[in-house]
């Protein structure tokens, strides 16, 4: 690597954890916080839609959504989540990453209240309406997973780099948090404001009209922090890797970091253009593409491993954390709907999910940003796909057993244990290592690749899971579906789909404690070239030459 770049990389790689990693640690944060809100609370409000849009007359059950409305409200998003990975992780290469980053959030805010706001004369139209908005909700939320991983990957030293860029992921914990607890709140407040029969003494009024602004309360909230978050994001430099390894200007990347991490960096001399890259490098390898024989030869089974793992994992975890309504019903842990009022089932329902949220999957998150860095992301994701595997066959094997009204409290128990070892695990590993591996000018576009390559994973969870988890007796399904394989096939399935997690987690390689120079061997491709950087601590007062 030449000279003029590295020095300045190697000053990153060893500058102090200062205020400004945790300020980039809330403003990418936060991101997180809005995406997960937005993905997961769609969960929340389903079987509200369903009483609302498609009741049926006459009939013993509350309404539920037709089994192909049910498939496209939860997994649109996904598609759209999908595409923004993809458009966006090679856009962030192309225009740098703070260019398009604060794009991604203001379709966030758009989207999110437009959500809300759908609109139709039928119940298709609502839900068509409903559709279209949360497609793009999801696109904008694409664009955040390979941004706001490569910009933290960037901006980290070394030495912790795997906790920040976990913190960041931690955030996703909140948002699911902050879902169930907005739904709570909403919902009981309608619940006592409008009290309503249930639905076996009377059909008609156990959904009062009020019921209708609840789900759309619930998704416009998601607007609220994206919001708030823009104008910090809009304040951020580019990050000093991507100026220095892709746009080849170490002045500029030297004066940037200078202005965020308290230390002058100062580029006194620069032996090449800036204007010409190619002359930067005497080695024809240092700009192999993505689909070169090069890449494949360096980082193939690399990104075979970041993308196998990530849409193994979304399979499980998508499928568990949206479909937590359907598998608690089964159990008996919520009521049957047609004992409850429109608006308390979606205060029982988000109830549930917060209080696993709360137990599981927000405590999950952060034992990996305190111990990544210690045990490594190889160990942690290993680790984690193990234990998915033997408590979902725990769960599965003996389902009938938990089924039982005595043995629930076990139940939830081992439901929580999973969803702990899946962000103590390979939830949170999957997100980190491919902002890690890949060369700089590949990064965001790799990261985006094995991103959409999960969010397949979760299509392929909310859609398969939905019809899946169905009863095998044609009597006992929900109306319109065909029948299933049921909920403990179901979850046999999933710990099969764990267990092929940990085959492929072989093939990522571990990156705790190195630079990511070192780690995607860009180091070895550029050579030549020499510069004069000067790093002058701003609480010693001293220039040291780095």
């Amino acid at each position: 690597m030449a000279r003029k770049g590295k020095e300045v990389l190697n000053a990153l790689d060893a500058a102090k954890t200062q205020m400004y990693h945790f300020t980039a640690i809330v403003i990418a944060g936060m991101g997180f916080f809005t995406d997960a809100y937005d993905l997961f609370s769609i969960s929340l409000v389903t079987k509200l839609l369903g009483r609302i849009y498609y009741h049926v007359d006459g009939s013993k059950k509350p309404g539920t959504l037709p089994p192909n409305v049910a498939a496209a409200v939860n997994g649109v998003a996904f598609c759209g989540t999908l595409a923004g990975q993809l458009f966006f992780g090679w856009l962030g290469d192309k225009l740098g990453r703070k260019k398009v980053y604060g794009i991604t959030l203001m379709v966030m805010v758009l989207c999110s209240l437009g959500s809300g706001l759908s609109f139709g004369h039928s119940a298709n139209g609502v839900m068509a309406t409903l559709c279209f908005f949360r497609f793009w909700l999801g696109f904008g939320i694409g664009g955040d997973y390979p941004l706001s991983a490569t910009i933290m990957s960037e901006y980290a030293n070394k030495k912790t780099r795997g906790a920040f860029i976990a913190a960041v992921f931690a955030m996703q914990g909140f948002g699911i948090l902050a879902g169930g607890i907005v739904s709570l709140i909403v919902s009981s407040a309608f619940d006592h404001a409008f009290n309503s029969p249930t639905y076996e003494v009377d059909p008609v009024g156990s959904t009062v009209p009020q019921a209708d602004y609840v789900w759309r309360i619930v998704l416009m909230f998601g607007a609220i922090p994206a919001l708030l978050t823009y104008y910090w994001r809009m304040k951020m430099p580019e990050t000093a890797r991507y100026t220095a390894l892709v746009a080849r200007n170490t002045k500029q990347a030297a004066s940037d970091m200078s202005k965020v991490l308290q230390v002058d960096l100062i580029a006194e001399e620069e032996a090449q253009s800036n204007s010409n890259p190619s002359s930067s490098s005497s080695n024809p390898n240092s700009s192999f593409g993505l689909f070169s024989r090069e890449f494949a030869r360096r980082h193939g089974l690399h990104l075979l491993g970041t993308t196998t793992t990530w849409f193994l994992l979304d399979i499980a975890y998508y499928s568990s954390n949206l479909f937590q309504k359907d598998i608690y019903t089964a159990i008996g842990w919520i009521p049957a709907a047609e004992t409850m009022n429109a608006i308390h089932e979606v205060f029982t329902v988000s109830k549930a999910q917060t209080l696993i949220a709360l137990c599981g999957t927000v405590p999950g998150y952060w034992f990996t940003v305190a111990f990544i860095d210690i045990l490594g992301r190889f160990f942690i994701q290993l680790m984690g796909f193990i234990f998915m595997t033997i408590f979902m066959f725990a769960l599965a094997i003996p389902y009938d057993h938990w089924r039982h009204r005595e043995n629930r409290i076990g139940f939830l128990i081992m439901y929580s244990l999973t969803m702990f070892f899946a962000n103590f695990g390979p939830n949170a590993t999957t997100f980190v290592v491919p902002a890690e591996i890949f060369p700089a000018r590949l990064r965001s576009t790799c990261h985006g690749i094995s991103a959409a390559a999960g969010k397949a994973g979760a299509i392929v969870g909310a859609f398969g899971f939905l019809y899946a988890a169905q009863s095998s007796d044609s009597e006992k399904t929900d109306a319109g579906y065909p029948p299933g394989i049921g909920v403990r096939n179901s979850l046999l399935m999933l710990g099969g789909v764990n267990f092929l997690g940990i085959v492929f987690t072989l093939l990522v390689p571990e990156s705790k404690g190195k630079s990511l120079e070192e780690i995607s061997r860009e180091d070895e491709e550029q050579s030549g070239g020499d510069a004069v950087v000067e790093m002058t601590a701003s609480n010693s007062g001293r220039t040291v030459p780095v």
